[in-house]
């Protein structure tokens, strides 16, 4: 008919339309940005993209920079290693390997959490393939015990076969009950070098990403405080909900249930191709 097709749109329809949609984004980035302060545009674009909305990573870093939204200063934070002892100690069984699942490595460290009236310390085991914790105490006191402890949760909850144990050469990891319970288990002893915390940096890492995301954020005044929050984050937070870049963007959990499901697959396709 000869008619131009932009007659047929209303240009007030249609920047109210876009004014609604910017509004819209803006909200959910805003949502996101609050629930995980220390994500920066790549991770909240992949929320985004999981909650299926499909947009561009340079127009959410424009509306974070219009809204005044970025990621937390980050803070530093001591060491609680001491490897003054006379246990022995174990040579670096990792620094080479490349790890192809899960239960084939798991890394442990140990941190501090400042509350008012002095310090509380947090033992973890990570599993370096999925990022999951899967082990964790905490404690007054900065023990043997309080690793024992989390090695004990961590092999109640997994099952393990051909299993490295990496740590520092922390006395309470060098422990002879550590170290017994430890080879009881059949698990072989990994150490990183002294003095060089890149050894261990899945652990290192997680660190950082809890003290940012969490214990920052809260400011803990008591142990009770401690103890109600810390489980929360590493089994409600960590390992069920925040994106892992190195994970394809998926939590620890999810990806982890992935790996069983392709598992399962192809189990099936070789059972059936066996028949």
């Amino acid at each position: 008919m000869g008619i131009p097709r932009s007659t047929y749109y209303d240009p007030k329809k249609e920047n109210m339309a876009r004014k609604q949609q910017e509004a819209f984004l803006q909200n959910k980035i805003q949502e996101i940005a609050y629930q995980h302060p220390y994500y920066g545009y790549r991770r909240i674009t992949a929320q985004l993209r999981r909650d299926n909305i499909i947009i561009n990573h340079k127009r959410v870093l424009r509306i974070m920079r219009q809204l005044g939204i970025q990621a937390k200063i980050k803070r530093r934070y001591i060491t609680t290693t001491n490897s003054r002892h006379n246990q022995p100690i174990y040579p670096n069984l990792i620094k080479e390997k490349i790890v192809t699942g899960i239960n084939q490595v798991w890394c442990s460290d140990i941190t501090y959490i400042r509350i008012l009236t002095g310090f509380v310390y947090l033992a973890i085991i990570i599993d370096i393939y999925s990022r999951r914790i899967v082990g964790y105490a905490i404690g007054k006191i900065l023990s043997p015990e309080l690793t024992l402890a989390a090695l004990k949760m961590a092999l109640a909850n997994r099952e393990i076969d051909h299993l490295i144990h990496h740590s520092d050469q922390g006395v309470q990891y060098a422990s002879t009950d550590y170290i017994k319970m430890l080879k009881d288990h059949g698990i072989k002893i990994s150490m990183s070098a002294k003095g060089n915390p890149y050894d261990n940096a899945y652990v290192e890492s997680f660190f950082k990403t809890l003290k940012q995301e969490e214990v920052y954020l809260w400011q803990y005044e008591t142990f009770s405080d401690v103890i109600e929050r810390i489980p929360y984050f590493m089994e409600d937070v960590y390992n069920s909900k925040r994106l892992h870049s190195a994970l394809g963007y998926r939590p620890p959990e999810e990806f982890e249930n992935l790996l069983t499901e392709n598992a399962s697959q192809e189990e099936k396709k070789a059972k059936t191709l066996f028949v």
